[in-house]
């Protein structure tokens, strides 16, 4: 007779049999049903993890563009059970965005943010509701001087205050990250809030630096981890959770923003963007569909506040690491400052077709400090026949802008900083198809004409009052990005501005 080990062991080994033919089966169904399907090529997933063999969390861009070099321009990965397919290089991006725009006009999925804006908002929403909110804020933001002389008459005035506050630090050396953020913080904020705010306004400071941290959180190792495994990282603690708490201090302000503005609105009169929207509500309240409502007009402020922020202030800052890298960069900027605006006035708009080289600059810090490498994600409105493949309807797509901004097709020797590539052998500003720092299509970036604006400003009017000095040797300098996923973060440095 067997002993009842012998026979627990029997059960446990056929049960254990089971399991592992069961994990065969399920596996092999699995790849079956993946490779029976029209889409791109890309390694075969595994259940429920995906490729996570193939995907470093902390070097999500560094891990596609691998898989880029292996199955060519657009392929199809999994982050756990979210299917995306990846769209690299300037053709292919241009086709989809361009040549297909309205099939890839939708947003993907950005888990970070999500969780918080709920699909609400003009950079989030789908749809008709996308459509009229895109339209309204256009309308809006240029009916308050988005692209008028009275926007660039602001940005003038915010970068004399901007260097203002340089020359109080006294040529000792400081970290810019906040100056930059105040001021173009500012430009926004007098349009979608109707005023400007001190540069030692705590509220102010405390909200930049919840922009700032969500910003490099998002783009950090645990936000790629939440990215990638949403649903189990949400009951997991970590430095994660603070990017919510972040974006929800920022809405908790917009929204008492709105309170303050309902409560002194005059509709015949509105004074923001906040104003315009409230208005708007009051005018569709008996259309029962309306997409003009509480929650989508505190997430499309929020948007364009956030937006209008943290990217122009980050390329500001990538943009003066970079002077001090090369000096000799700045000063031939200081030369062309000096011939053609002088010391006596402050730059304008005007100024910039007659500056050339630091036009070509910009445009390069822009192009080099690919500020977005993986762009925000897409999704297709429709099943879509793309390249001979079939992305069905809903799916994520990945337009990953630093296989444009940094195409060697496109742009020679990529990887170093060049601006004369911007320039024609007369001198004279190029232009490129593949500068696409602010994306294209029908998703392209709303302040574009305005960040434009802003750069130009705030890095003439800057340089033409100070010299940069470093706190290190140009050649201990890093260009590469502390941090690179959703955005790339330069590193945390000091300068010292020396009145001229």
């Amino acid at each position: 007779m067997s002993s009842p080990s012998t026979m627990d062991d029997g059960g446990i080994g056929t049960l254990f049999l089971l399991v592992c033919i069961s994990c065969l089966v399920f596996i092999s169904l699995w790849t079956a049903r993946h490779k029976r399907t029209n889409l791109p090529p890309g390694p075969t997933p595994l259940p429920i993890v995906g490729n996570l063999l193939q995907l470093d969390s902390r070097q999500i861009v560094k891990s596609v563009m691998a898989l880029y070099e292996k199955y060519g321009p657009v392929f199809t990965v999994y982050m756990g059970l979210r299917r995306v397919v990846v769209i690299c290089g300037y053709e292919a991006v241009k086709e989809a965005l361009i040549n297909q725009a309205d099939d890839f006009s939708d947003r993907g999925d950005l888990p970070t943010f999500n969780k918080v804006f709920q699909k609400f908002g003009v950079a989030f929403s789908n749809g008709e509701s996308w459509k009229q909110l895109r339209r309204f804020s256009l309308t809006t933001l240029r009916d308050f001087g988005m692209g008028k002389r009275s926007i660039e008459e602001r940005v003038q005035e915010e970068a004399q205050c901007l260097v203002e506050e340089l020359r109080k630090t006294k040529q000792m050396p400081v970290d810019p990250t906040f100056f930059f953020s105040q001021a173009t913080s500012n430009v926004i904020c007098s349009t979608v809030f109707g005023n400007r705010f001190d540069y030692k306004d705590k509220e102010f400071l405390k909200l930049l630096q919840m922009m700032n941290e969500s910003f490099q959180l998002i783009s950090s190792y645990w936000g790629q981890l939440y990215t990638t495994y949403t649903s189990i990282m949400d009951h997991l603690p970590g430095p994660h959770n603070r990017i919510f708490r972040c974006l929800e201090g920022l809405v908790d302000f917009v929204t008492e923003k709105a309170k303050q503005n309902q409560e002194t609105l005059d509709p015949n009169s509105p004074r923001d963007f906040i104003d315009s929207f409230l208005i708007k509500m009051q005018q569709e309240r008996q259309n029962p569909n309306t997409n003009f409502h509480l929650l989508n007009m505190i997430f499309t402020t929020l948007s364009l506040f956030f937006a209008g922020t943290e990217t122009t202030s980050t390329t500001l800052r990538y943009g003066f690491l970079i002077f001090l890298k090369y000096p000799e960069i700045a000063e031939k900027m200081h030369e062309e400052i000096d011939r053609v605006i002088g010391r006596n006035r402050g730059p304008c708009m005007e100024d910039r077709s007659k500056m050339p080289y630091t036009d070509a600059v910009i445009h390069e810090i822009q192009r080099f400090s690919d500020l977005l490498p993986m762009g925000v994600p897409h999704a297709v409105a429709r099943d879509t026949q793309f390249r001979g493949y079939t992305i069905p309807k809903g799916t994520d797509v990945f337009i990953m802008l630093t296989t444009v901004l940094w195409d060697p097709k496109q742009f020679e020797d990529p990887e170093s900083f060049n601006p004369g590539r911007f320039l024609d052998e007369n001198g004279e500003v190029k232009k490129s198809d593949a500068f696409l720092p602010f994306s294209t299509g029908k998703r392209i970036c709303l302040g574009e004409g305005l960040a434009r604006m802003e750069l130009f400003l705030f890095f003439t009017t800057i340089l033409q009052n100070f010299t940069l000095k470093s706190t290190k040797d140009s050649k201990d300098i890093d260009l590469r990005p502390k941090t690179s996923a959703f955005g790339n973060i330069p590193n945390s440095y000091e300068l010292c501005v020396v009145p001229r």
